[in-house]
């Protein structure tokens, strides 16, 4: 059963049940508690708001029956505890609660990144060999989406503006940064301007993998001086294999 005084596992429920990703008995649940929980009513405006720049973004489609198993694939291969109909009596945490948060992907914006993938990118003609990857670039701060991350393995990487990002400050820079799992430090991707798509070849990248770290931070007008960020970080993801 769900816990609606739990903060995280409110939230969390109301970002699946905007997805539909909940089982049938916890959908339920959800529905009949919106009525009487503002708390659990503001999650889920909440959620509607985060992902409307997702789905504004793709025509209506109907997901091919592979589609759905890809997307449920790479929802296993993210989860380090699978999901149950019920919860233990113990209230056992969810696995979502043990991912670090500065991952930039919670349990529903890993869901949405690939929904995003299947429903949005595959319009792309299919370019070289080799694994194909995505991710969810997201604030720290309130989890707002603002950029997609989009490669291949031996082809193209994008970085295509989601949502409302704000102005970029008099004298500063929006730069795009990546580090692959297990690299010394950040390496830059060069400065995004204001809705600015970003495609470049991955052979300048210093790797490409699942995992691996990107981000957007606030730096001086003409980029870091010191070949790190300098800057706060606007909004960070790490990348899935689709």
């Amino acid at each position: 059963m769900i816990d609606f005084d739990d903060p995280v596992e409110r939230a969390a429920a109301a970002g699946e049940y905007v997805l539909g990703t909940l089982d049938t008995a916890d959908h339920a649940a959800v529905e009949a508690a919106l009525a009487g929980n503002a708390a659990l009513r503001a999650e889920v405006y909440a959620w509607q708001d985060r992902l409307l720049g997702l789905s504004a973004r793709a025509a209506p489609s109907r997901p091919s029956p592979q589609a759905w198993k890809r997307i449920e694939q790479a929802i296993d291969a993210a989860a380090p505890l699978p999901r149950t109909k019920a919860r233990a009596a113990s209230h056992r945490p969810p696995w979502w609660q043990h991912l670090r948060l500065w991952q930039g992907l919670s349990a529903v914006a890993v869901a949405a990144s690939l929904m995003l993938a299947v429903l949005v990118l595959p319009t792309r003609a299919p370019e070289g060999a080799g694994p194909r990857y995505i991710a969810v670039l997201q604030s720290p701060e309130n989890q707002s989406t603002g950029w997609v991350v989009e490669m291949k393995a031996g082809g193209t990487l994008r970085l295509v503006p989601v949502g409302d990002r704000g102005a970029i400050p008099p004298g500063r820079a929006w730069q795009f940064w990546t580090k692959p799992e297990g690299a010394a430090g950040p390496t830059s991707l060069g400065l995004v301007r204001t809705g600015q798509t970003v495609e470049l070849p991955v052979s300048r990248l210093p790797g490409v993998g699942a995992q691996q770290l990107f981000e957007i931070t606030l730096e001086p007008e003409n980029g870091s001086p010191i070949g790190r960020p300098t800057g706060p970080i606007l909004y960070v993801g790490r990348t899935v294999a689709l």
